[in-house]
């Protein structure tokens, strides 16, 4: 009937690079919303590539075989209803981020992206060009706008669709996690809705890629902003969602409204997923990690578990003469209750061995900072072997309190494929722990309950490297290192600025100058996800050699 129309909307994971693989699973959700009757079937932004290629786009040979898969794609859905998906475009014109519908067995239509982002982790300006503005596309009874990601950010290019005819807007993202961005993308949706006075379905990919998690909860709202649909965050989720046309115009009908996970949740998700992704997109099906007796290793070793499974971790204590009993007791406690493998590696061998062959070098005897350097790098030399002999993924275990200040040993500690805690300050690993041991969701493949045992999240952290060490001989207690690094990192203020928040002129410009000279260390570190809108990396791209400092 030409007042109703059933749009399909695929919240899909991508693997990017994995074009005829991705183009199969648009095809199974094409099979399925022509089995439910659909009118269109929706796929994401740049879903048949995965997202983001980066400079992989930019190669002629990858975009040439997206292009053909588009094309075969079109044929293979000939008999059925209409499908837009998301992939590259290339052309005498330019390059292009599209988005693409599929009708009839043949490209009905390219919408190209007009606005193209170039902050936080975005880089468009220099993968493609802009396209103008598109006008809307007919399926059936329905004039469809398709504003792509960043387009539906700027309200001329919604403004645009609504005067050229477009009856409800459907909006297909790869707009990755950070915390808190949800309430943002529905503000900024919100917004064209009330302006445009048309429906607006918002659909995101989901899955984990490098650095990046796309957390999906795609969503439908009605005029004045009413919330007609939700979808799951961080799964993958295929909906049929009617809309039907009266008196003013088309309306979503309402559908399911999935409860969203609050902030500690899903920045746990976030990290679960990714590092599955990671993992699985890598051909990887195993980690091995040291699992020191301490908070941060723990984490990763419970994140890890809940991302694969106990039975695929392999925990490894590598103790020292400084290694106390109680470290060595929680770390097998710690294994015992997720049901890992554990084994012990004594590095006090290795250890004396270094120190013989440097002997005649350093006749005064090894310098403080350079014994303690040798442990932590002997722990990551055996546990690079074990994973070099087992095939499994080492997994580092710093926490972002130590990534900024430098806190950590390059070649050491920082060994691994993978850090899930990469984005996450120490004092939200504390509450991160705390808040695993009282929730358990289908989701998590380790055991509920408290897998995590109090005494590691309750004593004081220590790297162990000398006797009776704790981290606080030599940064500030973590509630002010983290407080002052969430101020020049996330929020780039200045000393003054700072100070005049209530901190030490000292410590701010202590803690300023360890951030600026460990960019070198960060610039070799593993990747893991992003969290927050000023991840280490593409979010936050500063000089390794810098001699600046703020001077207020």
């Amino acid at each position: 009937m030409a007042d109703k129309f059933r749009l399909t909307l695929a919240q899909l994971n991508p693997t990017v690079g994995a074009i005829a693989a991705n183009a199969e699973r648009a095809f199974e959700a094409w099979q399925q919303g022509r089995e439910a009757g659909a009118d269109f079937v929706a796929l994401p932004e740049m879903f048949l590539t995965g997202y983001q290629t980066q400079d992989l786009v930019l190669k002629p040979a990858f975009v040439a075989e997206a292009m053909a898969a588009m094309e075969t794609l079109a044929a293979r859905t000939a008999q059925g209803p209409a499908l837009g998906i998301g992939g590259p475009f290339h052309d005498a014109g330019g390059h292009y981020n599209a988005w693409w519908v599929l009708k009839d067995g043949a490209v009905a239509c390219r919408i190209l992206k007009h606005d193209l982002p170039h902050d936080e982790v975005f880089d468009e300006y220099r993968l493609f060009d802009s396209g103008p503005v598109s006008g809307p596309f007919r399926i059936g009874p329905l004039r469809i706008g398709s504003p792509i990601c960043e387009d539906a950010w700027h309200p001329e290019v919604a403004e645009t669709l609504v005067e050229t005819g477009a009856e409800i807007l459907l909006v297909p993202n790869g707009s990755p996690y950070a915390r808190a961005k949800q309430d943002v993308r529905m503000n900024v949706c919100v917004a064209r809705v009330i302006e445009t006075g048309l429906p607006l379905v918002y659909l995101n990919l989901v899955g984990g890629q490098d650095d990046q998690v796309f957390d999906g909860a795609s969503f439908a709202l009605n005029p004045h902003g009413e919330l007609a649909l939700q979808m799951p965050a961080f799964e993958e989720s295929l909906v049929h969602l009617d809309f039907e046309a009266g008196a003013e115009g088309w309306r979503a009908v309402p559908g399911a409204l999935v409860a969203q996970p609050d902030e500690w949740e899903q920045d746990y998700h976030a990290m679960v997923l990714a590092t599955r992704d990671y993992l699985r997109k890598s051909g990887f099906g195993k980690v091995v990690l040291g699992l020191s007796g301490g908070i941060d290793s723990a984490l990763v070793a419970a994140i890890a578990a809940d991302a694969i499974g106990a039975g695929n971790v392999h925990c490894v204590m590598l103790p020292s003469r400084h290694t106390s009993q109680g470290s060595l007791d929680d770390a097998a406690e710690m294994a015992h209750r997720l049901g890992a493998r554990l084994d012990t590696v004594e590095i006090e061998g290795p250890r004396a061995a270094t120190g013989a062959a440097l002997a005649h070098m350093m006749a005064e005897g090894m310098p403080g900072i350079a014994a303690e350097n040798i442990q932590s790098r002997l722990r990551g030399v055996l546990l690079m072997a074990v994973s070099n002999s087992t095939g499994e993924m080492l997994l580092t275990t710093g926490n972002k309190s130590e990534m900024a200040v430098g806190y950590c040993t390059i070649y050491g500690d920082m060994n691994g494929g993978y850090n899930p805690i990469k984005d996450l300050y120490k004092t939200r690993v504390f509450e991160t722990c705390r808040w695993r041991n009282a929730h358990h969701r289908p989701w998590m493949l380790a055991p509920a309950g408290e897998i995590i045992p109090v005494a590691i999240i309750d004593k004081p952290p220590s790297a162990e490297l000398r006797d009776n060490q704790t981290d606080q001989d030599s940064l500030p207690p973590y509630e002010i290192l983290d407080a002052i690094l969430e101020r020049l990192v996330e929020g780039e203020q200045s000393v003054a600025e700072i100070v005049a928040a209530g901190f030490e002129r000292a410590t701010v410009k202590r803690v300023e100058h360890l951030l600026y000279i460990s960019e070198w260390k960060r610039f070799q570190s593993a990747p893991g996800p992003k969290l927050t809108r000023r991840a280490f990396w593409l979010d936050r791209r500063y000089p390794i050699v810098n001699r600046w400092r703020d001077g207020t």
